[in-house]
């Protein structure tokens, strides 16, 4: 090229307006980031599993992270550096609803798509909330069932994830709500928290038993908590004496469930849950799921109804010793 063109090009070059690309316009392919609560937590370890199957069907580069035990500092540290990374979508579970909402809407003012999963943030940090089952159902399916085991009388107690955890809280208000209108006869002598942690649950759980001398039932809200109590149970010789329900994982449950110390297992399918996540996330970023939308794309769960800004996954599977070998999750 002569100099005089060369020049003469650059100059052109000059005029022209500076227009950026986003991470994903110049790789070719979507960043998406889960945020897990916990990743000692098998729920999560599963939900994870069905977010990358989703990310390899729709080519895109998936992150994971999230604290050892389930902190929201670490969550929000998580975030901050995300938004540093530039990547496109962040989907997440929040442990503390309040605490990681000001980061998320961050991430939003920096261009990047929030969509939450599992446990909410405020509705204005994220564009849409993937929900495994509506809050009221799984509070009332839990306490119906410790009511069928129990004869809907004496004492039951419940283990939960930690004080602070938004969904965890608003399933025991629906416990407690379901409890004091249907069953008079049961009375509700404690919460304790487990951090995620079977060990912990265990320990907990033979407190309590220890504590309760008559107590009837060990109603889990985490999925930790219900091998854990199981657990302790049968260490106390009172397999069967005591009922333990709650939402679990059937792997974990498994031999629980078939020596009857454990009664009742409930929840939903994990690893669609975390596949839904990044499907919903996915389109949000690429403009097929938008405010107003009935309906979007869920690839192989099929067309998924979305009810303002909530899409639910669907009805929990309830695993007993007749179908829990089925689930391999």
């Amino acid at each position: 090229m002569k100099r005089k063109s060369f020049i003469t090009t650059l100059a052109l070059f000059a005029t022209l307006p500076f227009v950026s690309c986003s991470k994903s316009e110049s790789k070719g392919k979507l960043t998406i980031a889960l945020l897990l609560k916990s990743k000692g937590n098998q729920y999560f370890v599963t939900c994870e599993k069905g977010a990358r199957i989703a990310a390899a069907q729709i080519n895109a580069e998936l992150k994971v992270d999230g604290p050892i035990n389930s902190d929201p500092a670490k969550q929000n540290e998580i975030v901050e550096n995300w938004i540093t990374d530039g990547v496109d979508v962040i989907v997440a579970a929040c442990e503390n609803k309040d605490s990681i909402s000001t980061a998320l809407r961050k991430a939003r003012a920096a261009g990047i798509k929030v969509v939450t999963y599992d446990a909410d943030a405020q509705p204005d940090a994220r564009s849409f909330f993937v929900n495994q089952a509506t809050a009221q159902g799984i509070g009332e399916q839990l306490i119906d069932t410790a009511a069928t085991l129990t004869g809907s009388e004496g004492e039951f107690a419940i283990i939960t994830g930690t004080l602070t955890s938004a969904n965890l809280n608003e399933w025991i208000k629906h416990i407690k709500a379901r409890h004091a209108a249907k069953y008079p006869n049961m009375k509700l002598v404690d919460i304790k928290p487990c951090d995620d942690q079977k060990d912990k649950a265990q320990q907990e759980t033979t407190n309590l038993l220890s504590t309760y001398p008559d107590l009837k039932v060990i109603v889990s809200v985490t999925s930790p908590g219900v091998p854990g109590a199981a657990e302790a149970v049968k260490q106390a010789g009172k397999t069967g004496k005591v009922k333990v329900v709650g939402l679990g994982l059937p792997s974990e449950n498994n031999a629980y469930v078939k020596e009857g110390v454990t009664q009742g297992v409930i929840l939903w399918n994990v690893e669609n849950l975390g596949y839904l996540a990044i499907m919903a996330g996915a389109a949000v970023a690429k403009g097929d799921l938008v405010a107003g939308a009935t309906e979007f794309d869920g690839g192989k769960l099929g067309t998924m109804e979305v009810t303002g800004d909530q899409i639910i996954l669907g009805k929990p599977v309830v695993f007993t010793r007749e179908n829990i070998d089925q689930f391999k999750f």
